[in-house]
């Protein structure tokens, strides 16, 4: 079964994002259950694919809006309300829908798409209805843009994430209505979805990579807590935001938090233990230098690609109920609050005393819950494969 999968922006290797991550562990388990897949999408300015033979590039862009000058944002405004599309699709209208369906020819003959998120497919939905799809949908978009609204500070915002709100439960719902299946990164995903049933949807399991991480020698801990993120991603703020106003005015002066990450405008702290690092040239030697994780997420919805890796790397960790979305297993060392001083104490507790285990039995219980999964999805798009040409 050849498959092509329809991205917003194609695997670079670098595996910098939650996002990139996912997708890189999603179709190394579609090739596992013995589909051949074909990769279609843009790429990052200066990245090149990172297999290139089974990968159609459409172009170079840049779809982040807090490094987009004051007229590129303008632009993408005006495109989406002349279109009708979401803001976050007219990104994407970079190609015409000549070059795309040009592009897709070039792919070669193939059985079905592999729809990977909302925003490439709804940018050029109509191209994409000549063959049965499965749908990756990452996120409960339309639920995510009404949390962003809400944590909007300025009215624009506000009605803007607004808008998208409610173009994506419209975009959502045919994606949905018209997959043979759809595909979660967490379970009340599914119902957020309407698709809470077996025969049409179930959850992806992530992993960070094919093997499980291992960590080269004994850690050595350079501060209390470490935090890495994208925080410019509203979900991602909104949970820093709370981290930082409601959780750390309860830390002991002396706890040392230290946070990567692009940061920005407007986030500070008072406490004299909050260090911002910028960006770190290697994530997993900074979380691991800490004596325990906080996965702070308290909006957004899909699964938190921090949880798992910490799960993997075997790290103490505090967790809100947000930030286990997607996980069927809680190792031991993993304290789960949502209530801010509950958090800090528990934080301060599991400094005090560090208990590392052995994450490579989350891993191969991921991996196996993932197989199953696509495996299921694969059979529901081959039923309909045999159905066409029976």
């Amino acid at each position: 079964m050849h498959l092509l999968f329809v991205t917003s922006i194609v695997p670079d290797g670098a595996l910098a994002s939650g996002y990139e991550i996912a997708n890189a562990a999603i179709i190394a388990a579609l090739r596992r259950a013995g589909a051949r897949v074909t990769v279609i999408g843009f790429i990052w300015p200066g990245k090149a694919a990172s297999d290139p033979e089974n990968t159609v590039v459409l172009g170079a862009v840049d779809v982040r809006t807090e490094s987009a000058s004051a007229l590129k944002k303008l632009s993408w405004v005006g495109k989406a309300m002349l279109s009708g599309l979401t803001f976050s699709s007219v990104k994407l209208r970079a190609v015409s829908d000549r070059d795309v369906r040009a592009a897709i020819e070039r792919a070669g003959p193939f059985d079905g798409y592999v729809l990977n998120s909302v925003q490439f497919a709804g940018a050029f939905e109509k191209l994409l209805e000549d063959r049965p799809s499965l749908f990756v949908a990452h996120n409960v978009e339309h639920l995510s843009a009404r949390e962003n609204a809400a944590a909007a500070g300025g009215l624009f915002q506000r009605l803007l994430f607004r808008r998208e709100a409610r173009l994506l439960k419209i975009v959502e719902e045919r994606l949905c209505r018209r997959a043979r299946f759809v595909f979660t990164l967490a379970e009340e995903d599914r119902a957020a979805l309407g698709v809470a049933t077996d025969n049409r949807s179930a959850v992806l399991p992530l992993v960070t990579g094919a093997s499980a991480p291992a960590l080269k020698g004994p850690r050595r801990i350079e501060c209390d807590a470490a935090l890495i993120g994208t925080w410019t991603w509203q979900p991602n703020r909104i949970g820093l935001d709370w981290f930082l106003a409601k959780v750390v005015p309860h830390l002991r002066p002396d706890f040392r938090i230290r946070i990567a990450g692009h940061m920005p405008s407007g986030v500070t702290s008072v406490h004299p233990g909050v260090e911002f690092v910028g960006r770190v040239p290697d994530a997993r030697a900074f979380v691991s230098g800490a004596a325990v994780i906080p996965l702070i997420s308290t909006a957004g919805s899909g699964v938190q690609l921090k949880t798992i890796e910490t799960f993997e790397l075997g790290l103490p960790s505090v967790a809100t109920g947000r930030s286990l979305r997607g996980i069927d297993h809680r190792p031991d060392n993993c304290v789960v609050t949502d209530d801010p001083v509950a958090f800090a104490r528990s934080l301060e507790a599991a400094a005090a005393d560090i208990r590392d285990v052995d994450g490579s039995a989350f891993h191969r219980r991921q991996v196996k819950a993932l197989d199953t999964a696509i495996q299921l999805g694969l059979e529901k798009l081959g039923a309909v494969r045999r159905e066409v040409f029976a």
